[in-house]
């Protein structure tokens, strides 16, 4: 598992790189297809996943890992929505990982969603 930090560097959630994203308390919360996320409740596109970092529907980073550079990008297009997945099994919280030091405001700025917005788009 790979953990998510907002703009302040909190902990928002983890990522199984490529397949799954999940909150701080391990509910399935989105899901990856073709570098996108997706909502695992509604199945709306919530952005673009992109390494470790996630972008939201404008481009702008929402939740990094200290272990990618933080881009942001022009607006992408509306990908075709993909089949839901089966819901994972819970996997097992993960020691709360050190908090990262605070990385420089990508260029364009940082998503003005919170994660609670993002997921809940």
């Amino acid at each position: 598992m790979t953990p998510l930090f907002d703009k302040d560097c909190n902990l928002v959630g983890w990522m199984e790189p490529g397949q799954h994203i999940f909150d701080t308390n391990m509910n399935w919360v989105a899901f990856i297809d073709g570098g996108e996320a997706w909502s695992a409740e509604t199945g709306n596109w919530l952005g673009t996943v992109y390494g470790l970092n996630i972008r939201d529907t404008d481009g702008k980073t929402i939740a990094w890992n200290p272990e990618q550079d933080i881009e942001n990008t022009l607006r992408p297009l509306r990908p075709l929505r993909p089949l839901r997945p089966l819901r994972p099994l819970r996997p097992l919280r993960p020691l709360n990982p050190l908090r990262p030091l605070r990385p420089l405001t990508p260029l364009g700025g940082w998503s003005q969603l919170s994660w609670e917005e993002f997921l809940n788009q």
